[in-house]
């Protein structure tokens, strides 16, 4: 391959992967919030 080609393949391979951080961040807050509404309606229950 060609520095040029390596080049375009590490941007990707960059981009790809903030792409999988985000997602993967955003889903532990998605089931945070879930758990806190859970324990919440636990507490109100009793």
């Amino acid at each position: 391959m060609r520095q040029d080609d390596e080049d375009l393949v590490r941007a990707r391979q960059k981009s790809r992967s903030i792409v999988m951080a985000v997602l993967l961040g955003l889903f532990v807050i998605l089931v945070f919030a879930i758990s806190l509404v859970k324990i919440q309606q636990g507490i109100d229950a009793r």
